[in-house]
C-alpha cells in the first residue's frame, strides 16, 4: 500500500503510526468515491427523464442513505478515536527521559533559517530570559552563564545519533513557522514567546530536508534549506568535539 500511495521514505520509531493512518483514511476515501460513483451511475440510468416523464415530489421514501451516512460517520470516528488519538497518546507518553540519552537541541526558527545550539558535554544550555534580548544579543543568553561557556551553535543543520531520541526544544524569533521533516513525521508550529517540546527517533542514516509547512514571508521557500542529519554516535561524538569552542552559544548570534 505504501508503494500504491508513493509515500515518503520513512526513518522514524513512531513513523509507523502515522503512515497506517493515511492508508485507512485513504481506504475509507476509495470506498466512498466508488460507492458514490456507483450510486451516480445508478442515478443517471433510474431517474432519467424517459423512466421518469412525471416528476416525483415526493422524493425517496426508504432510509438506506441515513444507514449510509451513519455507517461513515461510525468509520471515521473509528479512525479517530481508535487509530489517531492512541497514536497521538503513545507518543505524548513515550516522551524521553534522561534514562533514554537523547539528543537534545534548542531550534529558534527566524525568517529565513533554523538556528540550532546543543548543551555541549555538560548537558546544559545558557539561560535564556527575554529580558536580555537586545540588538546584540537577539536570542537572549545570559552571557555571564557558565553552562553556555560549551554550548554549541549551528545554522540549519540538525546531528543527531540513530536510533537515539531527539528532543527539539522549538521557538521562533519572529513570525509563526513550523517545523517540519517529512520522513521523521513530525510537524509542529514555531510559535514567538512559545517552547514547544517535540520528540521523534530516528531509524535511518543519511540526511533529511528540514521544510518550513508555514508561509513565513518572502522568503519562506529557503526555510527548506534545513537539514537533519542522522549519524552514528561515533561521527556526531567527532562533530560535536570538533565544534565545542570558548564563547559557545552566547557567540552566535
Amino acid at each position: 500500500m505504501e508503494k500504491i500511495l508513493s509515500l515518503p521514505e520513512l526513518a522514524s520509531k513512531h513513523g509507523r503510526d502515522v503512515d497506517d493512518l493515511i492508508i485507512y483514511l485513504h481506504i475509507l476515501m476509495a470506498l466512498l468515491f466508488v460507492g458514490w460513483f456507483a450510486y451516480f451511475c445508478y442515478a443517471l440510468v433510474r431517474f432519467n427523464k424517459k423512466a421518469n416523464p412525471k416528476a416525483d415530489y415526493v422524493g425517496i421514501r426508504g432510509h438506506l442513505s441515513s444507514w449510509i451516512e451513519l455507517a461513515v460517520a461510525i468509520a471515521e470516528g473509528v479512525l479517530l478515536l481508535g487509530v489517531a488519538v492512541p497514536g497521538w497518546a503513545r507518543n505524548v507518553d513515550a516522551f524521553p527521559t534522561a534514562a533514554d540519552h537523547p539528543t537534545v537541541v534548542k531550534v529558534i526558527a527566524q525568517q529565513f533559517n533554523w538556528n540550532v545550539f546543543y548543551p555541549g558535554p555538560d548537558g546544559e544550555f545558557a539561560r535564556q530570559d527575554p529580558s536580555l534580548v537586545s540588538n546584540d544579543n537577539p536570542f537572549g543568553w545570559d552571557k555571564n552563564d557558565p553552562k553556555g561557556k560549551d554550548d554549541v551553535p549551528d545554522n540549519n543543520n540538525i546531528h543527531c545519533v540513530v536510533d537515539k531520541p531527539v528532543i527539539v526544544y522549538l521557538s521562533s524569533k519572529d513570525v509563526i513557522h513550523s517545523f517540519k521533516v517529512i520522513s521523521m513525521r513530525v510537524t509542529q508550529d514555531a510559535i514567538p514567546g512559545l517552547i514547544i517540546p517535540l520528540h521523534f527517533t530516528p531509524t535511518k542514516l543519511g540526511t533529511y530536508q528540514i521544510n518550513c509547512a508555514q508561509l513565513c514571508g518572502n522568503g519562506h521557500s529557503s526555510m527548506a534549506g534545513g537539514r537533519l542529519i542522522v549519524q552514528s554516535q561515533a561521527d556526531f561524538d567527532k562533530w560535536i568535539a570538533s565544534k565545542v569552542k570558548t564563547g559557545g552559544a552566547t557567540s552566535f548570534e
